[in-house]
């Protein structure tokens, strides 16, 4: 049966970056929340091998407001900021699973997981 396989990266660099330890090069520059989400990418491709994917992406959450936002002004307002830590892993990661095979998908004023339904 066909697959359609959709992650949402987001909550993947979040659960990585809160699950993995504080990996760093030589730079001392953070790597452990995209050691962590390769990992897990990797790990759902091998459990997916079998099944035909006819399409994968990692999909991640836009910069900005989204449209919950404007429905709600309150909206995530508690929410610590993201780690400085954490934002300096995001380009790289993107490169990252680009370069594994994976399309990216971003819609702006949406989240990942509305994006994916």
């Amino acid at each position: 049966m066909p697959t359609l396989l959709l992650v949402d990266g987001s909550s993947y660099l979040y659960r990585a970056f809160h699950a993995m330890p504080d990996l760093r090069t030589t730079r001392n520059e953070p790597t452990g929340a995209i050691h962590g989400v390769l990992n897990m990418l990797r790990r759902l491709e091998s459990d997916y091998q079998s099944a035909e994917v006819v399409y994968k992406g990692c999909v991640f959450d836009a910069r900005g407001k989204t449209f919950r936002d404007d429905w709600y002004p309150q909206y995530k307002a508690n929410r610590p900021s993201m780690p400085d830590d954490m934002a300096c892993q995001i380009e790289p990661l993107h490169a990252a699973i680009a370069a594994l095979g994976w399309p990216l998908l971003s819609v702006d004023g949406v989240e990942a997981d509305d994006v994916i339904g």
